[in-house]
């Protein structure tokens, strides 16, 4: 006949059982992920990254432009708040010109009088001219580390409204009229070495500056003088400084980090 088991020994059955169980588990999803893993590295590369993680970081800029809204604001802070001793992080780009005497930008935009491209030459002092916004936000890069930091400069929205630009038809740029709009904007440091590509409506945000001060002073060499972007709504690598070209298009421009991998929106 066979003996009849304690409560104590049902008990450590069980514990076996289940132990077993998940350990059974345990390895089973281990296997499943070094499988997709090993499929995800045997895949052929876009834009250099592996074309499954390629596919969910498109994935989320789709989501993300579908949520973007005008009102979401980045959160800011007062200026005493602000970093004295602002982090520099990245100098590609950084082997042009930077005296304002020799310093140009230039605006790359479609005329419609005018077939092809013409090209907008500008000078510090006409940026100047264009009356200054100040933004005081969390600076966030890629690396994992941020900072608050306060800037100042024009409102990107107010320079092309200033001189025509980014439109289809030439005329000032309306954002209750988007099919009129350019769909993405594209900066280049002066020496082309490093360069973004950016949506419109991440571009004429109310908090997307052309950045001329620092803490209320003249740019840093180190921080893009004379001439960087900042745009809040994306991490660090679009914030790109040295502003030497913008040009706009209907089709995604080339972007540095891109071509190595990394997500095109680079939203927050």
């Amino acid at each position: 006949m066979k003996e009849k088991l304690t409560e104590e020994q049902l008990m450590n059955k069980k514990i076996r059982k289940k132990s077993l169980i998940s350990f059974g588990v345990f390895f089973l999803l281990i296997s499943v992920a070094i499988g997709v893993w090993m499929w995800v590295r045997n895949s052929e590369k876009s834009d250099g990254q592996y074309k499954p993680l390629r596919t969910v970081l498109n994935t989320n800029e789709k989501v993300n432009n579908f949520f973007f809204s005008e009102n979401d604001l980045v959160k800011t802070y007062s200026k005493s708040e602000g970093a004295k001793n602002v982090r520099a992080n990245g100098y590609y780009g950084n082997k042009g010109s930077h005296d304002t005497s020799v310093w140009r930008l230039r605006v790359l935009h479609s005329n419609p009088k005018n077939p092809g491209d013409s090209v907008l030459i500008l000078c510090l002092n006409d940026i100047l001219q264009i009356p200054k916004q100040e933004e005081c936000f969390n600076f966030k890069c890629v690396e994992g580390w941020s900072q608050i930091s306060f800037w100042g400069g024009c409102r990107f929205f107010d320079f092309i409204s200033k001189y025509n630009l980014g439109t289809h038809s030439g005329n000032a740029p309306d954002k209750n009229n988007p099919e009129d709009l350019y769909k993405y904007v594209s900066l280049e440091t002066p020496d082309g070495a490093y360069y973004v590509g950016i949506d419109m409506k991440s571009m004429i945000h109310s908090q997307t500056l052309l950045a001329y001060e620092m803490n209320e002073k003249q740019l840093p060499d180190n921080q893009g003088y004379p001439l960087r972007l900042i745009i809040p709504l994306k991490y660090g690598i679009k914030n790109l400084k040295w502003i030497g070209t913008i040009r706009f298009s209907d089709t995604r421009p080339k972007d540095y980090w891109f071509e190595r991998g990394y997500d095109y929106d680079a939203a927050l």
